[in-house]
C-alpha cells in the first residue's frame, strides 16, 4: 500500500503539473464503484470546473476544484494515479508499484479516466479497493475516514498529544498502535519499522510501558524517516516515476526495513524479520530491547 510519503510525493507532483487545467471530462471503466457521486453532479461540478490545488489529509489525495467541490482519492492497496501529458516530458506516476506507471493506458487496471486541458490523469486500481469521491468542499467531515484521522506528522503535533494519543491504547504492543491511523495519520509498515528502531523500541513493547522521553523520540524519528523518504522521491522501489520522471530511491537507505539477515548499521547485529499484528516487522534485537514480563 501507498503510505504518506509517497502520497505527500504524489501531491505535490500533481500540483506541479496539473493545478490551472480544466477537468474537460471523467468516466469510470469497468468499476462504477471506484466514482462514487451522481452523474448529474459529476456533469454539473466537475465536468468544465478548473483544479485550483491538490491537497493531502493522510494517504489521501484531495483534488480541489473551482465549483467548491473536490475529487477525494484514496488509493487503497493497489490504487495509482497517472498522469500522461501532451508533452512526455511532464508524465508523471505514483502508486502501488506495477506496469501500469509506465505502460499504455488506460489498461485493465484503469477505473477512472479525467480528460484535462493538456494530458489524462488515470486512476488505475488491481484490486478495486481504491475510490474517488465527489463532496462539496465545507463536507469533507462526512467522510468518517477523514473525520477521525488522527494529527499530521508533517505538521508539528505537539509532543504531549501524540502521548495522551498513545494513550489511549496502552495496552496495546507500540507498532500495532502506530498503525492505528486515529493515533497519528499515515504512518504504515515501512515507517513505523523505520522510526520504532531510529527511537531503539522494540515493536512489541505496550504503550503503557514505552516512558515519555522515548515517546517523544519516537514522534521525532516518524517525522525524520517520512522527510529522508520523501526527499528521495518515496519507497517505491520499481516502476515509480515522480514529477520529475526519477524513481523513488527510499528503500535503499532504509536501516531496518526489508533487511533481515543483514546487520544492524547502528550495532552490527543480525535485522530479525517477526510477525506482528499480521505485519511483518523487521527490527534489531539488540538495539531494540524487548520488554521484560513481569
Amino acid at each position: 500500500m501507498p503510505e504518506l510519503p509517497e502520497v505527500e510525493v504524489l501531491k505535490r507532483g500533481l500540483n506541479e503539473l496539473i493545478v490551472n487545467q480544466t477537468v474537460k471530462a471523467i468516466s469510470s471503466i469497468n468499476s462504477p464503484r471506484s466514482l462514487i457521486g451522481s452523474l448529474s453532479d459529476i456533469n454539473r461540478f466537475v465536468v468544465g470546473a478548473k483544479i485550483t490545488e491538490i491537497n493531502r489529509r493522510g494517504k489521501m489525495i484531495i483534488i480541489n476544484l473551482s465549483s467548491g467541490y473536490c475529487l477525494v482519492v484514496h488509493l487503497k492497496m493497489t490504487g495509482q494515479l497517472v498522469y500522461r501529458s501532451d508533452d512526455e516530458q511532464k508524465n508523471f506516476g505514483a502508486g502501488h508499484p506495477t506496469n501500469s506507471l509506465v505502460g499504455q493506458l488506460p489498461d485493465r487496471s484503469s477505473r477512472v479516466v479525467i480528460v484535462l486541458e493538456k494530458g489524462t490523469l488515470f486512476f488505475n486500481d488491481q484490486r478495486k479497493f481504491g475510490w474517488i469521491r465527489l463532496i462539496h468542499k465545507n463536507l469533507l467531515e462526512d467522510i468518517k475516514l477523514y473525520r477521525t484521522m488522527g494529527p499530521e506528522p508533517l505538521e508539528g503535533i505537539p509532543k504531549n498529544q501524540f502521548s495522551a494519543n498513545l494513550s489511549r491504547r496502552a495496552n496495546l504492543k507500540i507498532k500495532p498502535a502506530l498503525l492505528d491511523q486515529t493515533v497519528i495519520a499515515g504512518v504504515g509498515n515501512i515507517y513505523a519499522d523505520e522510526s520504532l528502531w531510529m527511537a531503539q523500541i522494540h515493536p512489541s513493547t505496550r504503550v503503557k510501558n514505552v516512558p515519555a522521553a522515548s515517546r517523544g523520540l519516537l514522534l521525532d524519528s516518524i517525522v525524520d524517516s517520512m522527510n529522508t523518504s520523501i526527499n528521495f522521491g518515496g519507497s517505491t522501489d520499481r516502476n515509480y516515476v515522480n514529477a520529475k520522471g526519477q524513481g523513488g530511491s527510499y528503500l535503499k537507505f532504509a536501516k531496518v526495513f526489508r533487511r533481515e539477515g543483514l546487520l544492524c548499521p547502528r550495532c552490527g547485529s543480525e535485522i530479525i524479520k517477526i510477525k506482528l499484528a499480521g505485519r511483518g516487522t523487521h527490527f534489531c534485537p539488540v538495539c531494540q530491547k524487548e520488554e521484560q514480563s513481569s
